[in-house]
């Protein structure tokens, strides 16, 4: 068993005020699911700082058979790129790993490592939205501490490889935040410039820039893992559904950029 490690730190440990909180988030927001979203982009910070741009994005997700998410691994323990097969808990309950995908991932750089999933929080904080959004799904979560272009197109073949025999709705979720800690203007405009080609879903131009502009989106690999494998299922466009960096809950000189972004056709 998978046990949380950031609840009552990210998101409340109480099972009644952490429902409380993630509904409070979409107050406003449509729920209006997309049958045609195969992808999306959610941050992964304290809800306080990101949960509303969290919310417009599992406002639009469909409901899936499983959720491939895919996010950086900050603790830089385990294998370089490490599948859980673990079952997932959180306060609202436990969620089961797809085994059936997981057993049928090639395994060429893909692992079953739970090292490198005991203390990340990026894949852990989206599952309480799914919980709360959705039911009967399974996950396959994947901790990448690798994130460069080659490997994102390997991880992308593996993982497209593991669902082509597999008759089941897929939606893939890469979970990462944008720049870190630069005043509100500048992370506003890397940010910005950095999305461009992947609204695109243009991989190679998403890495030029931000090797340009050395942008610390602390998930660019599952980013671009998510977009090739959008593409192979057949997506053609993405949309920015919201953005906001931590300074608009809480006035700071230097602040971390959230983007909700869904990819379909």
């Amino acid at each position: 068993m998978r046990m949380p490690v950031v609840a009552g730190k990210f998101y409340p440990s109480n099972p009644r005020t952490l429902k409380k909180s993630i509904k409070s988030y979409f107050s406003g927001i449509p729920v209006d699911p997309d049958p045609a979203i195969t992808g999306a982009v959610v941050p992964h910070a304290g809800y306080m700082y990101s949960g509303r741009t969290a919310a417009h994005v599992y406002a639009a997700l469909p409901n899936a058979d499983t959720f491939i998410i895919i996010g950086p691994n900050h603790t830089g323990y385990g294998s370089l790129v490490s599948v859980s097969s673990d079952t997932w808990s959180t306060p609202l309950g436990t969620v089961d790993t797809d085994h059936e995908m997981i057993d049928a991932i090639p395994r060429r750089l893909i692992d079953i490592d739970e090292t490198a999933h005991r203390g990340e929080h990026s894949i852990e904080v989206q599952i309480p939205f799914l919980q709360t959004m959705f039911h009967d799904f399974e996950i396959v979560p994947i901790c990448m501490g690798l994130q460069d272009e080659d490997t994102t197109r390997e991880v992308a073949i593996e993982l497209m490889d593991a669902i082509s025999g597999i008759d089941k709705k897929v939606v893939v979720i890469a979970s990462s935040d944008f720049t870190h800690y630069e005043p509100p203007n500048v992370a506003h405009e890397i940010d910005h410039y950095v999305l461009a080609p992947l609204l695109e879903l243009n991989v190679t131009e998403f890495y030029s820039r931000i090797r340009e502009r050395d942008a610390s989106i602390c998930g660019y690999g599952p980013i671009a893992v998510m977009m090739r494998m959008c593409r192979g299922l057949g997506a053609n466009s993405a949309r920015l559904l919201d953005y906001s960096t931590s300074g608009d809950v809480q006035p700071m000189p230097e602040v971390v950029g959230y983007c909700g972004v869904v990819v379909g056709q």
